[in-house]
């Protein structure tokens, strides 16, 4: 593994991260595939196509179902389906906070009920490293606790601390199972997480704690979990200078296109987010003037592609007025165009993140795409508004 820094522009990185499963050219999105699959019948084929360089997949998801034993049988993670591209696992420590309700935290690990089966798991440092290694991703996520905004003080530190003897466990038991004869990826790599909720100074101790690792990237995690996205932005300002500049950084579960673009120019390599699979499943649309919501009655007899000059494949054959029609029968390919649609919007906006560092205009370009889909935005919802009022008389 190898990371090269390429460029900078203010805090903004443009990297090159060279993997045994591929080169990763950052900023880089995740598309993500929880329980190995893209939530909208996307496939591996369909990803290489829209642009997709990294898949993410769970950990916990996969432990439940099929299990990961079961992966490794079949040759790993990415034989299962049939994906050569590199892949990120999350390590299970984000189930560990949705599933609040079922929880047990202790310095050994976490006793939780499976959201399945009600089943009693436990998973610690070392039974999540066993369970990706057996999966054999690319990279490897530590075993951390995601706390909620806000948070007690007194319990965020112990959080942390404890979060930081996580870690160095996580990183000696990965160092073990790559040793072995009949691991699936002896070059799986760890990224550790920094937490802290919104407290800056416990962010920034944390920082520095686990930068001395050395570890090959680090991602700041407990991030979009109750806070505004203004304290994210500070957060994110205060934190990241005190992660390694010449390793990779990650920013887990961000966002919308304007959290991808602030974050890039904090200095973010990685983003990862089901909002464009999620919202495609629901009709909404992302375009370059705005999303929209192909649900409404404006779109019923509208002959455009989603998006005038996307190369997306759905935009390349089909019209707005079909995808509705698809959508408003329950039809699933509505719905797969609309993931397809999205998910190629955001790689295809990375790609162009990754030009205007290279030419060394991020900031003109961020500018411009910004207020392009805030423009667009208002224009379009005053336009559905409107089309919804008329249909709303004529009946």
């Amino acid at each position: 593994m190898s990371y090269e820094l390429l460029t900078t522009e203010g805090r903004a990185k443009r990297g090159r991260l060279t993997t045994v499963h591929g080169i990763i050219e950052t900023p880089v999105f995740m598309n993500v595939g929880t329980a190995a699959a893209i939530k909208g019948a996307v496939s591996a084929d369909d990803l290489e196509q829209i642009g997709c360089q990294v898949e993410l997949s769970n950990t916990y998801h996969l432990h439940v179902r099929p299990g990961d034993e079961v992966v490794k049988a079949m040759g790993g993670l990415h034989r299962f389906m049939g994906w050569n591209r590199p892949i990120l696992t999350d390590s299970g420590g984000f189930q560990v906070f949705s599933l609040a309700g079922l929880r047990k935290i202790k310095e050994e690990g976490v006793r939780f009920h499976s959201h399945i089966d009600g089943r009693l798991i436990f998973m610690g440092p070392e039974e999540s490293m066993r369970i990706q290694s057996n999966l054999g991703s690319t990279i490897a996520m530590a075993f951390d606790e995601c706390v909620e905004n806000p948070s007690p003080r007194p319990y965020v530190e112990e959080s942390v601390d404890r979060t930081t003897r996580w870690l160095k466990r996580c990183r000696a038991e990965l160092e073990r199972l790559n040793a072995l004869p009949d691991t699936v990826n002896p070059q799986q790599m760890l990224f550790g997480i920094n937490q802290g909720g919104t407290y800056e100074d416990i962010r920034i101790r944390h920082a520095d704690e686990i930068s001395e690792l050395d570890l090959p990237g680090y991602a700041v995690g407990g991030l979009a979990v109750g806070e505004s996205h203004e304290e994210m932005y500070h957060i994110l300002d205060e934190v990241v200078p005190h992660l390694p500049l010449q390793k990779p950084t990650y920013l887990m579960g961000v966002g919308t296109p304007a959290n991808i673009l602030e974050g890039v120019e904090r200095g973010i390599d990685f983003f990862d987010c089901v909002y464009p699979s999620r919202n495609g499943r629901h009709g909404h649309v992302y375009t370059n003037q705005g999303k929209l919501n192909l649900f409404n009655a404006a779109y019923e007899r509208d002959p455009r592609p989603i998006e005038e000059g996307c190369g997306c494949p759905v935009c390349r054959k089909y019209s707005r007025a079909y995808i509705r029609h698809l959508l408003k029968a329950g039809e699933m390919l509505g719905m797969r165009f609309c993931v397809l649609h999205n998910l190629y919007f955001y790689n295809t906006m990375m790609s162009e993140i990754r030009d205007s560092l290279d030419a060394g205009r991020f900031a003109d370009y961020k500018k411009q795409k910004l207020a392009g889909m805030e423009n667009g935005q208002k224009e379009k919802t005053e336009r559905e508004r409107f089309a919804a009022k008329k249909v709303e008389d004529t009946e």
